[in-house]
């Protein structure tokens, strides 16, 4: 498995939190496809993000469109 880091973004509402958007290759072994990693972090630096999720490539988009819903209902 390799992490190529995209982006550290500040975790609004937090003193030093963050959002880390990553690819990570063979997420799952040998076999597995690529992913987008989001994980977010309630302290930066931390070891481990407090909450992570792995997206597949075929889901990016309907993601992106399912966050710019919920943006409007905020």
């Amino acid at each position: 498995m390799s992490i190529k880091v995209i982006d550290n973004i500040k975790l609004s509402g937090t003193d030093d939190g963050e959002i880390k958007i990553a690819l990570v290759s063979k997420p799952y072994g040998d076999n597995s496809e690529p992913v987008a990693s989001i994980g977010i972090s309630l302290k930066a630096n931390a070891e481990q993000p407090d909450w992570k999720v792995h997206i597949p490539k075929d889901n990016i988009d309907a993601v992106i469109s399912a966050l710019q819903e919920a943006k409007k209902g905020l």
